[in-house]
């Protein structure tokens, strides 16, 4: 299967694989006596495998993890090992924009929104010392 047509039915764009190639994702495809790269179904499914562990959060590096892992046979243990940290990362952005929103609506609440720029507690706490999250 040529590369076109191995993007349309993966979901990803010719640039994409051509990128997963360089970062070792996407193993070598074979050649056609026209020099034409040729895909297998395979490709397609680690282009799915891919996308899916991206929409997760996994990170290029931590996928590679994740597929050398189930190249070779890897423990079901490192499998969970990488994914409880990359859950725990999650945890920590969810708090941080939780802390980010509460903030944010204190300020707003705080703010009449009408009148000059003149003593308004959004600027005011964006331009003071003190962290506004305190």
């Amino acid at each position: 299967m040529t590369i076109g047509r191995t993007a349309k039915q993966a979901g990803v764009t010719i640039d994409a694989i051509r990128f997963y190639e360089r970062r070792g994702l996407l193993p070598r495809p074979t050649r056609s006596a026209n020099g034409y790269r040729i895909y297998s179904e395979q490709t397609i499914d680690r282009l799915h495998f891919v996308r899916r562990a991206k929409d997760l959060g996994f990170k290029l590096d931590e996928i590679a993890s994740l597929l050398a892992l189930q190249d070779e046979g890897g423990a079901k243990a490192q499998v969970k090992k990488l994914t409880t940290e990359k859950l725990a990362k999650v945890e920590q952005k969810i708090s941080d924009l939780q802390r980010m929103r509460d903030t944010l609506r204190a300020l707003n609440n705080q703010c009449s929104g009408s009148g000059s720029i003149r003593n308004c507690p959004i600027i005011e706490t964006l331009t003071s010392t003190n962290d506004p999250r305190a």
